[in-house]
């Protein structure tokens, strides 16, 4: 399987697992339905870009997936604001929400350049 495929599935599996032991106030309600579904879309949203009909399609997937991982990092800073800030496990995969954050930047441009470079050969 895909290293990258593993690893934004894994994402999701630790984010789900770190918002089951969330506080149940309404706050962290609030954010634990948005962080779970954004992580989740990480990972759906990459095996569904391996998948892509076109380089297009793929590049717009990745996108998304980009997406994703930018908003799963946002609700972890809110996280962060609300008083978890000193929390491992939330730093951590925050860490993660901004490598694969760059990681989706980095893939979507190396995929425009195969692009331009093809044309070019044409």
């Amino acid at each position: 399987m895909n290293d990258l495929q593993d690893r934004t599935k894994r994402f999701a599996v630790d984010v789900l697992k770190f918002c089951a032991r969330l506080p149940g106030k309404a706050e962290f309600q609030i954010v634990r339905g948005q962080l779970g579904r954004a992580a989740g879309s990480v990972g759906a949203n990459y095996r569904s870009a391996r998948r892509g009909k076109s380089l297009a399609d793929f590049i717009n997937k990745l996108s998304i997936v980009e997406e994703e991982a930018d908003e799963s990092g946002y609700w972890l800073e809110i996280l962060g604001e609300l008083g978890l800030s000193g929390d491992t496990e939330r730093v951590r995969v925050h860490q993660e929400a901004s490598q694969l954050t760059a990681i989706m930047l980095a893939s979507k441009k190396t995929a425009r350049n195969s692009t331009t470079r093809a044309v070019r050969r044409s």
